[in-house]
């Protein structure tokens, strides 16, 4: 497998930046220009992503290693599954949309459990692009709190702050053949789009 994956495009961010909003932004754009494409998310709606969604709102208790390696197992099914992994969309030359990705894993799950564990269970190959919604801390807990959703397992200020942080760290070690934007989550979501729009068509 190869270890960056052509037309795969990645949005990453802290819960409440506006990953999903873009993604959802980009396939519309993509269908309007007859561009193949799948849009998809992390973690998946399948059977071991909707488990690690029952631990995200405290319906199952687990350890954060558990966790971890839920997320891994949910990610290996969501590339590899011979009936509907994201592997045979890329290969067809569709550009795959995935809000959220092993990035999310390195950021969130490294906060309770070892950087290199971590990073060991997600030996994963990259995106062609990483995009980075870049949001305060404040302002995404502002829009969860606005959604009126039952608050989940990471949605707190200090826990975020440190997802932030390694964020940070993961990206001073990103591979160059990953093309990394950093967006202004700040910015109105249609111009967000825009320079989305610009870079990858």
């Amino acid at each position: 497998m190869p270890s960056v994956l052509q037309n795969f495009v990645v949005f990453e961010g802290l819960d409440g930046a506006g990953t999903t909003t873009q993604m959802q932004l980009l396939a519309e754009y993509c269908d309007q220009r007859d561009r193949p494409c799948r849009a998809t998310f992390e973690p998946t709606d399948k059977p071991i992503g909707r488990l690690v969604r029952s631990v995200l709102r405290k319906q199952i208790v687990t350890t954060p290693l558990c966790l971890a390696m839920l997320y891994a197992a949910d990610r290996e099914d969501h590339l590899n599954n011979p009936v509907n992994g994201l592997m045979r969309d890329l290969e067809e030359g569709k550009l795959v949309i995935c809000d959220r990705y092993l990035y999310s894993s390195l950021a969130y799950q490294s906060v309770d459990s070892n950087f290199e564990t971590i990073r060991s269970l997600n030996a994963f190959p990259s995106p062609q692009y990483l995009f980075f919604i870049d949001t305060p801390v404040e302002e995404c807990l502002r829009r969860i709190k606005g959604r009126g959703d039952q608050e989940e397992l990471f949605e707190r200020h200090e826990f975020l702050e440190k997802v932030k942080e390694n964020y940070e760290r993961i990206f001073e070690a990103l591979s160059e053949e990953v093309t990394l934007v950093r967006l202004d989550g700040l910015l109105p979501k249609e111009e967000i789009a825009r320079k989305i729009q610009e870079l990858l068509f």
